[in-house]
């Protein structure tokens, strides 16, 4: 059924994939779409996705969320733009309009937030305006003339943003709207006259709504059974209707990661749906494996699957589904550490597994054959040398690749989230003819290989001193040990030092629970997993599961039966006991071998699976 046409509206899109609308950055300063959108856009449409929703679209000049979020009345060159690179493929462009109201950022246009009442904004704290009657017109007229200016553009209609980061959805929720007017007499008001100021702007054109069904506070929030009624209640005039959940209080609900179960909406899209027959309803939520969003297609959980996140990690999803190659498709990790982009940082989207994500108008053709093929000899099978090995096999070139160990996909493997995409590149790998050699070294090089290094990282340099009989393991071993079973770690309990404030210690601890003593240098555990989303509920997960944390605490030494911790702030010592320790601190490059044409990878400067990926590209593009 995923590839089967579906009706929408007056429209047909030729399957039942949707490349929903998020955050890219791949905006200009002046708040417009640029040349990268159109490639972005294209290459999915071009790889067979059957709706495009573009990034959303502030409808009034009073919200400004984000540096590069696009200005709907600037966007009508970049809409036509998108929409003519995507309608030869076949696919729907759809332009997602959209006002964060009180979720907004008063820091780039320097003017106070609306919103329907004044609710604190729960991650900046900062108090917006209640809108008047004369702004709530305003938007309402932001809107229509938002969407007039998609349809002229060429777009095949427009989607109302009602979920996260909306004002819409914070006029229908009882946790923002706390109005004693006809606004808040009736919550849904507001919502009605967007969509039918919508519609008189469009004509026949599409109208979609993406509404937050669970709002995940069900104290005053939208909750599953009033998402029933708010869908059937504003189902007219609306052509399709896309479940999502999250409000003010679960930011991080909106892009989960792999911590939260895949395809968490499918019962209340189930529900949702029952409600509103005959309209197509769309099933979002960490729907990432086709076979899933197969499954809810048949189960009558929906008529369609929004597969964002999957087809950033593969554009050619559906191309490869629909020759019959969907082991082909490259998995999504659900790791959100480069396809959420919305902080401070302003990075562009792109993605661990497919670092060409967002620079499709910058890399070159990876898979460009090479005119001069020649033994490649890759030392190292974690990421970096499996993705080395399956580029330069695909150009042409006779590739052996040897791992020292046992199992291919260094420490990548050990991770459960991971280990598919690690499974995904060993299989790629004998597909295209490479020779795969475990327990095996470099020592095996011949005097015509072109050598390329890609051995990862080992230990870093000790902050601390070790004491005579005292036990400490590397993280990686201590993963070995928890994870796989592979090893042990002493009885009682176990200190993690983690200078990094990322997620092995976390996951670590979790695995230990009351036994763990994480020792953090910040004020929260693991910090930079705020980055991901993670952090809140990282930090729920490990109150959870009874974990110890010291906070502004420095290692200084590791004796048998404990450790001694500096405070960072007043330098006052104090000792906690722990049979052993687990360094999950800083790691260093290997060596470079004798001989060694490229490196990649850890072996160069350790990081994460983006860069391994992406310098194995690279070495094998240079070859």
């Amino acid at each position: 059924m995923l590839l089967q046409p579906l009706t929408l509206g007056t429209m047909a899109a030729p399957n039942r994939l949707m490349f929903g609308p998020h955050v890219t950055n791949l905006g200009d300063d002046q708040r417009r779409f640029t040349p990268r959108h159109t490639a972005y856009y294209e290459l999915r449409a071009r790889g067979g996705c059957g709706m495009v929703v573009t990034e959303g679209a502030s409808v009034h000049p009073s919200d400004w969320p984000y540096e590069r979020a696009p200005l709907a009345e600037r966007c009508g060159d970049g809409w036509a733009a998108i929409a003519a690179a995507c309608h030869p493929y076949g696919a729907l462009v759809i332009a997602s309009l959209d006002h964060a109201g009180g979720q907004g950022s008063s820091a780039y246009h320097q003017r106070e937030l609306w919103a329907p009442s004044r609710v604190p904004e729960v991650n900046s704290r900062e108090v917006p305006k209640s809108m008047e009657a004369a702004d709530i017109a305003a938007v309402v007229a932001g809107f229509a003339a938002a969407a007039k200016v998609a349809v002229d553009a060429g777009c095949d209609g427009v989607e109302i943003n009602a979920g996260q980061h909306s004002l819409v959805r914070q006029f229908l929720s009882g946790l923002t709207n706390q109005r004693d007017d006809p606004w808040g007499h009736d919550r849904l008001l507001f919502a009605r006259q967007v969509i039918a100021a919508v519609r008189d702007a469009v004509g026949s054109s599409l109208v979609g709504l993406r509404l937050s069904c669970d709002e995940l506070a069900p104290w005053a929030g939208i909750t599953p059974d009033m998402a029933v009624e708010l869908a059937a209640a504003l189902r007219e005039h609306v052509d399709h209707l896309v479940v999502v959940r999250g409000s003010i209080f679960s930011a991080e609900k909106t892009r989960p990661d792999f911590h939260e179960p895949a395809n968490f909406n499918v019962d209340v899209c189930r529900r949702v749906r029952a409600a509103v027959p005959g309209m197509p309803v769309f099933l979002q939520g960490s729907v990432v494996d086709p076979g899933a969003a197969e499954w809810a297609l048949g189960d009558e959980v929906c008529d369609g699957v929004e597969m964002t996140r999957a087809q950033i990690a593969d554009p050619d999803l559906v191309a490869k589904l629909r020759d019959g190659r969907g082991g082909d498709v490259r998995p999504c990790i659900r790791c959100n550490q480069t396809c959420q982009v919305r902080d401070a940082r302003n990075p562009v989207v792109t993605c661990v597994v497919e670092p060409s994500a967002g620079r499709e108008t910058e890399d070159p053709n990876w898979y460009a054959a090479d005119p001069r093929p020649r033994d490649v000899l890759v030392v190292g099978g974690g990421v970096a040398g499996l993705e080395t090995a399956r580029v330069a096999a695909l150009r042409g070139h006779r590739v052996r690749l040897v791992e020292h160990t046992d199992q291919l996909g260094g420490t990548a493997a050990l991770l459960d989230h991971a280990a598919p995409f690690v499974e995904w590149l060993a299989e790629q790998c004998r597909s295209a003819g490479v020779s795969v050699e475990l327990c095996a070294d470099q020592s095996a090089a011949t005097a015509d290989d072109t050598l390329v290094q890609c051995t990862g990282g080992r230990p870093g340099t000790r902050s601390y001193t070790v004491e005579p009989g005292a036990t400490v393991v590397d993280a990686v071993d201590a993963w070995q040990a928890l994870v796989r079973g592979h090893g042990h770690l002493p009885a009682g309990p176990i200190a993690l030092f983690d200078p990094i404030g990322g997620p092995i210690a976390v996951r670590l601890a979790e695995q230990l629970g009351e036994r763990a003593v994480l020792i953090t240098q910040d004020q929260i555990a693991g910090n930079e997993l705020s980055r991901t989303g993670d952090l809140a509920p990282a930090n729920v997960r490990l109150q959870q599961h009874g974990v110890r944390i010291e906070r502004r605490s420095l290692l200084r030494a590791v004796r048998p039966g404990e450790v001694e911790l500096e405070d960072r702030f007043s330098g006052e010592r104090r000792v906690v006991l722990a049979e052993a320790l687990i360094d999950c601190g800083f790691r260093l490059p290997t060596q470079p071998l004798p001989d060694v044409s490229r490196q990649a990878g850890d072996c160069v400067a350790p990081r994460t699976i983006y860069e391994a990926v992406l310098e194995g590209r690279r070495a094998a593009l240079s070859l």
